[in-house]
């Protein structure tokens, strides 16, 4: 059974060391925190667990693979480290803060022939599986827009902005689905709360295959919102994370335009069928991507969200932000 250890203990680690110490496919045997506080309170918790204060003990340590789960900046470095160190390595989205080095890291891990995987959560949820399914299947039609909103009050996060902290998850979903990266992308907008950080954004792709996406995050709003609309030549998908029971439904609606008999007319006929809510695997996809990770570490393969698609996801943000538009003085003082 292969050890992973976990390095990081913040927002987002005692998650992942729940679903580590619960999954019956491998064993958590270490973690690694600079907060002695963080580490006494995961170990009694733990009580195998072996902590350490400094992540060059853990990489020295017997572990096979690591778990990152550190803020954005220290991906790059850390996951070097460890792929240096011989590990095999799963780092929490997104995997770098630039495309050079995200690229860097899919090199470094190509040479050691080890796994290198993102945690794209979403991408291991059975509702986003679904969709996928729908989308390869043909039983949408031909994709011609998808509408993406992600928004809730805070996290505010200080080290990114929500283009990076929310978006990320919509462009990974909007990669997976499509199958392809767009062919051009633009973002605007504001920093309301903390200066030179977007806290509510908007963003739009389109691909060369025809269909354009957009995208709303934002760190202030009244409610929590995880929803996507996908539009269809054939049917329509509503996909709404925060929906408990029926988070994908499957709407058989369009128009059609019927092709003129006469001169100058002009007919459009408009289907309303049924609503289907399909069921989905009662599965954790934090869980099924941990345990996705070490089995690619067992057998070698190639993991779902693997370095090139992580890398894959910084250069669209990053050709997103590149292009953004910056309101000036006068609209900002309006």
């Amino acid at each position: 059974m292969k050890k992973i250890g976990l390095i990081g203990l913040g927002y987002w680690g005692p998650n992942l060391a729940r679903v580590l110490s619960q999954s019956t496919q491998c064993e958590f045997s270490a973690c690694c925190d600079q907060d002695t506080q963080k580490l006494k309170k995961i170990m009694k918790l733990y009580p195998n667990l072996r902590g350490y204060g400094s992540v060059d003990e853990l990489l020295a340590s017997d572990v096979d693979g690591v778990v990152i789960a550190t803020n954005i900046s220290t991906h790059y470095e850390l996951a070097r480290r460890a792929l240096r160190a011989g590990k095999h390595v799963m780092v929490e989205k997104p995997l770098a803060d630039s495309t050079a080095k995200a690229e860097g890291l899919v090199a470094e891990a190509a040479r050691a022939n080890l796994r290198l995987m993102v945690g794209h959560t979403f991408i291991y949820s059975p509702a986003v599986v679904k969709v996928k399914q729908l989308i390869d299947s043909g039983e949408l039609g031909d994709i011609r827009y998808l509408s993406f909103s992600r928004v809730n009050l805070g996290l505010f996060q200080k080290d990114v902005d929500v283009v990076w902290d929310l978006a990320v998850h919509d462009i990974s979903i909007l990669l997976y689905w499509l199958g392809e990266s767009p062919a051009h992308a633009s973002c605007f907008g504001r920093a309301c709360v903390q200066k030179a950080k977007y806290d509510v954004a908007f963003l739009w792709f389109q691909f060369a295959g025809g269909p354009l996406a957009s995208c709303e995050v934002s760190w202030l709003s009244p409610q929590k919102m995880r929803r996507t609309c996908v539009v269809g030549s054939k049917r329509m998908v509503v996909y709404d994370d925060a929906d408990p029971s029926d988070k994908v439904r499957i709407y058989d609606r369009g128009v059609t335009l019927q092709e003129p008999k006469t001169f100058g007319e002009f007919q459009l006929t408009y289907r309303i069928g049924d609503m289907v809510s399909p069921s989905l695997a009662n599965t954790e996809p934090l869980l099924t991507e941990v345990e996705h990770f070490v089995h690619c570490i067992e057998t070698g393969e190639k993991p779902r969200t693997d370095g090139e698609f992580g890398a894959k996801v910084v250069r669209v943000i990053e050709m997103a932000t590149a292009s953004r538009w910056v309101p000036n003085e006068f609209m900002i003082a309006a």
